[in-house]
Order: C-alpha cells, then structure tokens, then sequence
C-alpha cells in the first residue's frame, strides 16, 4: 500500500490535512472550562448535521458498534422484543449484538441486494395488538451491500400500524454523506461514528437521541456502564466527561462539522450523488452489475460491485492492492469472494474518484476479465464533465 494514494474502502475515509492537524493537539486539562468550549459546539454541529432542533447528542470513545450498544441498552430491557430486516452483514451483526443482549429479535429475512421492505416492517406491527416489540432498528445504508433504504418509508409505516414503538436507525455510513432527516423522519435514536463522512479517524461513536428515546431511558433494565448516557448528560452539565474523552478526536469533530455546514449539506449530497453515479457509469461500461438490485437502492456513498459467476472478487482488491498500492473493499458475508467495493464518501473529489476507477479498472484487466482499457474511466469523466459543460454553455 501507498500512502500517497487515496483510498476507496467505504471507511475509514480520507482525512483532510486541516482534519488531522485538528485532531493532533496538545494535551489539555479536559476537567477544565477549555474542554468545554470544544464539546459543546461539536454536539451543536453534529445536531445541525442530523438535521435536528433539538436531539441529544452524545458522543463517545468507540465505533458506530459502541453506538448500536448505547441505542439499545439505554432504552430497553431484557426480553423486549425488536423487529428488524437482516440484509447485509452490519444488520446482520447489530441483530446478533440483540441477541446477545437477551432481546427478542424479531428478524424479517431479505435478500442481500435489497432494501427494508417498508410493507413487511408495517405488516409485523400491525400484528403486534399488545405492542410487544419495543423498537424497530433500521439500517439506513448496508455498507456491505452498497445498498441504501427508505427510512422516511419505514417511519410511514410505523405510523400506519399505530405502533408505539422506538425507531433506531443505524447512519454509520450515511450520515454527513448522504440526506438524514432525524427530525424530519422521526428517529428516535440514530448512530454514526467519526470514520466516514464525518471524515476523521476512527474511535467516535456519536449517538443522537430524541424525548421519547431519552425518557425511556429511565425504565431500560439492560446493562450499561460505559456507554450509560444518563452519566454523560451529567457530566457535560458540566463542561467534562464521566471518564477520559478523546480530546483530539472531538476537535477534529468541531471542525468537521464546520467544513460540511460551510459547504452546505445539500451540496454535500450533491456531491457524493455525483461521484457516485461516475462509478456506476464505470461499472455498466465494465459490463459488471452492482449487487444493489435496483437503481432505488443504490447507495451514494459505497458501491458494491459483483464480479462473473467463479470470479473471486476479492482477488481485484489484493492486486490493486500489492500491484498499485490502493485500497478497495473484500465482500463481507453472504457477498465475500463475490463483490468488491468501491468506497465513495467523506473527503473526495470527481478527481480523485477518477483515480480508483482507473486502477480498479487497470486491476481487472490484468486479471484478465473481459473489459477494455479506459472504458469505465471516460463513462466516469463523461458524468462528472456534463454539470461543467453545461456551465460553459450557459456562460457562452
């Protein structure tokens, strides 16, 4: 691996120079006022990039796995019921943490390739009369499958059935790269992590809570130390943490914040809708097909792409890899040694996009699949030269 190249795994992403020199500070007394004036306007941008009024916003030293933990062990108790699809590895491994946990997980079986079936998570709350399932816990992007769901249609259908129950909904590759409406759609607990597009490190994990989320958390009987918000609401009454923060991470945070709400979100998601749709011209003009089976489901920030039948896709990422020092992402799961991963969000440009296209494409051709040379790269430039030219005409 180089690294001077840029890398294309669907996280961590690239970080930009000011990020890092953000996060590399001098150590400083974090029980001091000063601590406070870094916390305090990271949540409020972090709020503002959920698209919130008023979410409680924590964030803690982990991953977006920590986050799936603090989502369910403050708000539910052992042996409730949660109703949740399975169709990609990270549903998959949020359902298993449930499991683990002593809940009742109610799982709805999709194929991988294919988003939450909006009607299914409806038909299971209808039948539930006595209200046993307490929430419903929604991948907003399959990081493993390239594939993005309807969130705004499973809040739909929650409120169709008249059910009661909490909606969480895991953004850890979605937030800040593509549009998340937490007030909007009514989430009652969202998580993300730092790595992704919020471009930064890994070992954040950043939870948004709602009232109803917050209130139930003093009924919840699951086990929670660490990630115990009650605690953490405390101590940033007070400026601190109830343990050691991660200073640095949390700066860099603030800055994050900062550089996506000076660009703008909608153009954020602009962008990364842009990027994302030169990759798939890419990988039409390669004769592949992505393993999101429908345009619908195609996500902006990661694509999946499947590779001939008896093809090991993961043999693409080893030669880009060891033969042109860049990172792409293996297949996971019921996909490994099927897809490979091209990873399109947080820090990026048409530019740099256009690089792992070509080595992608370079990686392919000398293990021999049928493709010709430059074919996926000029699809891509096609996509990202038209909103210019079309500038260029109007000017004319």
């Amino acid at each position: 691996m180089s690294f001077q190249n840029p890398v294309f795994i669907p996280g961590p992403t690239n970080i930009p120079e000011v990020i890092r020199k953000a996060c590399d500070m001098p150590t400083i007394d974090h029980r001091s006022p000063l601590f406070g004036q870094i916390l305090h306007p990271a949540i409020a941008g972090v709020r503002k990039v959920l698209k919130s009024a008023d979410a409680e916003v924590f964030i803690f030293p982990s991953t977006g796995t920590g986050g799936w933990e603090t989502a369910i062990t403050n708000t539910l108790s052992p042996g409730d019921a949660v109703l949740m699809a399975r169709n990609g590895m990270f549903s998959h491994r949020w359902i298993d943490m449930c499991q683990r946990h002593g809940l009742d997980v109610r799982v709805i079986e999709v194929p991988w390739g294919e988003g939450i079936p909006a009607d299914r998570i409806e038909a299971a709350l209808s039948a539930d009369k006595g209200h046993a399932i307490k929430a419903v816990l929604a991948t907003h992007n399959e990081t493993a499958t390239g594939v993005l769901s309807d969130i705004a249609a499973v809040r739909r259908a929650m409120d169709a059935a008249s059910h009661p129950a909490l909606l969480m909904v895991d953004g850890v590759s979605s937030v800040g790269s593509m549009n998340f409406e937490f007030d909007g759609w009514s989430v009652d607990v969202a998580v993300t992590g730092s790595q992704k597009g919020f471009m930064l490190p890994p070992g954040l994990a950043i939870v948004g809570f709602s009232a109803k989320a917050m209130a139930m958390t003093e009924w919840a009987k699951l086990s929670r130390t660490f990630f115990d918000i009650r605690d953490m609401e405390k101590a940033y009454a007070n400026n601190a943490y109830p343990y050691t923060p991660a200073v640095g991470l949390i700066n860099g945070l603030n800055l994050a914040c900062d550089m996506l709400l000076e660009e703008g979100l909608e153009n954020v998601f602009a962008r990364h809708r842009r990027i994302a749709d030169g990759v798939r011209a890419a990988v039409e003009a390669w004769g592949l097909e992505m393993c999101a089976t429908r345009p619908e489901f195609y996500s902006d920030s990661v694509s999946a792409i499947r590779t001939p039948e008896g093809f090991d896709a993961t043999s693409i990422v080893t030669r880009a890899a060891q033969t042109y020092g860049m990172a792409f992402g293996v297949g996971l799961g019921e996909v490994a040694g099927k897809v490979f991963r091209i990873g399109h969000l947080g820090s990026l440009t048409d530019a740099m996009m256009l690089s792992g296209i070509a080595t992608a494409e370079m990686s392919m051709v000398d293990l021999g699949l049928p493709m010709k040379l430059g074919s996926g790269v000029a699809a891509a430039q096609a996509v990202y030269m038209a909103p210019r030219a079309a500038v260029a005409k109007d000017a004319a």
